[in-house]
């Protein structure tokens, strides 16, 4: 018997089918090319029916299917909330996959949850009973492990730390995405980037000739020591830092786990963040958490969704 892992991201759907113990036997990708609401909750019913044919043709029929979705999955209702999916402000996402698969198992959770469960079971924190998951993309996520389960809140909400308060005053700016993600989620590092870019007309380094920016050209320019490139990422270490520091003095985690697609190129700065979580965090609490980055990688959420199957 097998497990059916589940990825939903803002771009693409990611399957894989695994071993009880965790073991990744074969995974497929599958573009969105821009669904939207119900057409994308057709596809993940489409893709599921056919991984569960061939398990099944194979002669290792899948036990069970656990789903990551990026945004809010309300374990009471079975609906979702993905805000990068337009349509699913409060979608049936679970009605509708277990009227695809009739009696098989389905439990669907958050990429922060699975992220953090993925680290626990197959990742950088075996064992773990209280770990948190720091994920940083296009957004900024957290999940959070505590006292061994998954902490949600009274509306599953836990864990959307974009929306951490670490500056004052309040901008409208805001608004839109909350103060932490504004400035250090991946589109917040080529947004601040372009708003230094703007303000410096003298500026002639080899971000000027990258308009419109990513975060990847931030990068690769801070690689090449450029001055411009430091200030950005110099304020994403200090607000990385500071979340930790909130982090740790909240929760008390044996690790932090920094993944995501920054997660990626920022994992050389891994060390500074620490450095300035020290001057923040509660400092016995700090002398006991390790930062780590994750092992999983853009994996986290698949073996995560995997776990949810296996707990079905």
């Amino acid at each position: 018997m097998s497990l059916l892992g589940v990825d939903l991201g803002g771009t693409k759907l990611a399957l894989a089918v695994f071993g009880k113990e965790g073991d990744l036997v074969h995974r497929h990708n599958v573009l969105l090319e821009g669904r939207q609401g119900k057409a994308v909750a057709s596809l993940i019913c489409e893709q599921i029916v056919r991984q569960v044919d061939t398990q099944k043709t194979a002669g290792d029929p899948v036990q069970a299917i656990g789903i990551s979705v990026p945004g809010i999955s309300y374990q009471k209702t079975g609906l979702v909330w993905a805000p990068n999916i337009p349509g699913w402000d409060n979608y049936p996402l679970r009605a509708e996959v277990r009227q695809a698969v009739g009696d098989l198992p389905v439990k669907i959770d958050s990429d922060r949850a699975c992220a953090v469960l993925g680290e626990v079971w197959k990742g950088n924190a075996p064992s773990c009973q209280d770990a948190i998951f720091l994920t940083v993309g296009t957004g900024i996520g957290a999940g959070i492990l505590a006292d061994g389960r998954v902490l949600r809140g009274a509306h599953d909400i836990s864990g959307c730390i974009g929306w951490m308060a670490l500056q004052r005053p309040y901008l409208d700016l805001y608004d839109s995405c909350g103060c932490f993600e504004y400035y250090a989620s991946g589109d917040g590092i080529a947004r601040t980037a372009q708003w230094l870019l703007d303000k410096n007309k003298a500026y002639q380094g080899p971000l000027r000739g990258a308009e419109p920016l990513s975060a990847r050209e931030v990068f690769d320019a801070f690689d090449q020591g450029d001055e411009l490139a430091k200030e950005v990422l110099d304020l994403c270490v200090e607000l990385w830092g500071m979340a930790s520091a909130n982090l740790i003095s909240l929760f008390n985690p044996e690790k932090i786990i920094f993944g995501g697609g920054i997660f990626g190129p920022a994992v050389p700065l891994i060390p500074a963040i620490a450095k300035e979580a020290e001057k923040w965090a509660q400092p016995i609490g700090m002398q006991q958490v390790t930062f780590e980055a994750s092992v999983l990688g853009g994996d986290a959420c698949l073996f995560g969704a995997a776990f949810l199957a296996k707990s079905c």
